[in-house]
């Protein structure tokens, strides 16, 4: 398992968490969803793609110039959602990031 989809698996609650994947830009990056998907579904965690969940993970693309600017913009709105208290957790992963990080809000 990778150590991203450990640190989602990490967040607690006293509810039962839904983590929604959104996928941003290329189709590497509707692959690399499904993997993480596929990770976090085969440790029993309850998993959408792109409906609502108090947990979010969004997988951005750095790559496609219309996805950049889509990117910024999805990372706002979620975490506007999570200071209003719609969302518990805001994760941000992909290409618009260096190699291997994961941000956390």
């Amino acid at each position: 398992m990778s150590a991203f989809a450990e640190k989602i698996m990490r967040t607690k609650s006293l509810k039962k968490n839904k983590i929604n994947v959104v996928t941003l830009g290329c189709s590497k990056n509707v692959y690399d969803s499904e993997v993480l998907m596929g990770q976090l579904k085969a440790n029993n965690k309850d998993v959408v793609h792109e409906e609502e969940g108090n947990i979010v993970v969004i997988n951005t693309c750095g790559f496609i110039n219309n996805a950049k600017e889509e990117s910024v913009n999805t990372i706002l709105e979620y975490v506007q959602k999570k200071q209003e208290g719609d969302v518990d957790k805001v994760f941000v992963t992909g290409s618009t990031l260096e190699p291997q990080s994961c941000l956390t809000y």
